[in-house]
């Protein structure tokens, strides 16, 4: 199971990455672009195809590697549905009763196809709800999340990010329940978002377009659906309240201001959390991180509260979105006063400046990373005793691929090697953790050393190398944030937490090599012959 875990995610997350620069030429030719004014907050025209990337990506992933049943087909068949009506809305701005047409007949496939649907309500749990009744609330609860999730997509990786927290706290809430549909459904989503959200996040270089924040929240709406059905796990329908969170809190809000005023609630504004956090002084980048924060407050909840009755669920529900649409209310009238930024403080301690400023923290963390990172790639290949067959035939396909581009195409060297060195990475330590002893030698222990001391030396970098382009987003320190937490939580059986230590080193060597791309960016041939390096190795060691 792990593995098809792994490898699913790895589908999703490749195939994502890989067709966004492709799809961005293609916008641009065909006009599918989200161009400035009105409501929103960009300048420039950005294509709005991402949410075809990832969507692929995940669909592509879910068809290769989960087993083909009804369910599975469903959501596959529903997701390709609504990414259709998506593009067409994204390309000739369709009426909000078209839109409406599409979700219905997407929610109908994967009510009717997957038989998919609340089987009981709260407060009845023992009551069998009549199946005409459970998939009419089923189809308006799937149309209602996704116009919810399309109604937060405000700002660059808004609904994204979003959307990866939420489908986390789910697959984890599946893995709890042993409800193993669910975790493999999910786990080709999250891949396929993370390689979109590395695009998307601030400032977003292509959007998801309505097709695929439509399908995010469909596709969240179904899962928890699943999750939450009486029948089929332990958990009550009321957690779907708390899973969803933020985008139902931020819809309810939104429309509960817009009657207050006396205005229609399907008439769009700039009065949705993300705009009322612009207003008050915060940035871009802060108010997508407080946002993330909120959500992931939700999931939290969530996760205490997963074994409680509706008598508690609801009420407190109840009592967030009241308070929610209260502070909405006020903020339309004027009530809540707007902040200004802070103004910048600057440490005034001259021996502090001097050593911020200093060679030892701008430029000897980046040579050490120049120079141990490339060196531990190149020994590491022959440590692993043993190569599966399937990882060195890929292995040796990319290898050519990249040899191919480094030769043919010098303006696209960096994606080669970029892409060279992220697969070539993650095949070369899957290996070395699946061979390795499993005791704590003295081997595994400079091993685990190493990637601390070059996890701080990547902090260092990022905080005080002025000349560094590369910045950090949001999303990389949600990612942080997620897989040094994901080993430490209770109940995750030592495989899964293996597997959360085992993507907290890929992104150390991640980061490692974006920085080395950008600060060495007239050097990138050398960085590539380190990844063909890693994937001749992988290969020739099953050809020997």
């Amino acid at each position: 199971m792990v593995n098809e875990l792994f490898f699913s995610f790895m589908t999703a997350l490749l195939l994502s990455m890989a067709l966004i620069p492709p799809l961005r030429l293609a916008a641009e030719r065909f006009q599918v672009m989200d161009l400035p004014g009105g409501r929103k907050v960009h300048e420039h025209p950005i294509p709005r195809v991402g949410g075809l990337a990832f969507a692929i990506g995940a669909c592509a992933s879910i068809a290769w590697w989960v087993p083909k049943d009804a369910i599975a087909l469903s959501v596959l068949v529903g997701g390709v549905i609504l990414v259709g009506f998506g593009l067409w809305d994204d390309r000739v701005d369709l009426s909000y009763r078209s839109k409406l047409v599409g979700q219905l007949i997407a929610a109908l496939a994967v009510v009717l196809g997957g038989d998919i649907w609340f089987t009981s309500l709260p407060f009845l749990p023992d009551v069998e709800v009549p199946a005409w009744a459970g998939m009419c609330v089923t189809v308006v609860f799937l149309i209602g999340v996704s116009n919810a999730v399309n109604l937060t997509d405000g700002l660059d990786g808004l609904a994204g990010g979003l959307s990866f927290i939420t489908l986390s706290g789910i697959a984890y809430l599946a893995y709890l329940s042993n409800d193993s549909i669910v975790l493999i459904l999910t786990v080709p989503f999250l891949g396929a978002l993370l390689g979109f959200l590395r695009y998307n996040t601030y400032p977003a270089r292509i959007f998801m377009g309505d097709g695929g924040s439509q399908l995010l929240g469909f596709i969240m709406g179904v899962f928890a659906v699943l999750l939450t059905d009486s029948s089929r796990g332990p958990f009550s329908p009321s957690l779907a309240l708390f899973l969803l969170g933020l985008p139902f809190l931020d819809t309810l809000g939104v429309t509960g201001q817009r009657l207050a005023e006396g205005r229609s609630p399907f008439i769009g504004d700039r009065a949705h959390i993300h705009h009322k956090l612009l207003r008050f002084g915060f940035t871009h980048y802060e108010a997508v991180t407080v946002i993330y924060v909120i959500q992931a407050g939700m999931l939290g909840l969530a996760y205490v509260l997963r074994w409680q009755s509706d008598l508690l669920l609801l009420p407190l529900y109840l009592m967030i979105a009241g308070s929610v649409l209260m502070l909405f209310v006020a903020a339309g009238r004027g009530l809540l006063p707007n902040l200004t930024p802070q103004s910048d403080h600057f440490l005034s301690n001259v021996a502090v400046t001097r050593l911020t400023n200093g060679p030892w923290l701008t430029d000897l963390p980046m040579q050490f990373l120049a120079v141990t990172v490339p060196c531990f790639l190149i020994a590491l290949v022959f440590v692993p005793s043993n190569v599966p067959t399937d990882v060195g035939y890929l292995s040796i396909i990319i290898f050519g691929v990249v040899l191919l581009g480094l030769s043919l195409s010098p303006r696209a060297a960096p994606y080669f090697v970029r892409g060279g060195l992220y697969v070539g990475t993650t095949f070369l330590l899957y290996v070395y953790d699946g061979s390795r002893a499993s005791t704590l030698s003295a081997v595994t222990m400079a091993h685990n050393a190493f990637f601390v001391v070059v996890a701080v030396m990547v902090l260092l970098s990022l905080r005080f190398n002025q000349e560094n382009r590369f910045q950090t987003t949001p999303l990389d320190y949600l990612m942080v944030f997620l897989a040094v937490m994901f080993p430490l939580l209770p109940e995750v059986s030592a495989d899964i937490s293996h597997l959360g230590v085992f993507a907290a080193k890929l992104m150390v060597l991640f980061f490692a090599f974006e920085l080395l791309l950008h600060a060495f960016s007239s050097r990138v041939r050398q960085l590539g012959f380190v990844s063909l390096w890693i994937l001749f190795g992988l290969g020739i060691r099953i050809l020997l």
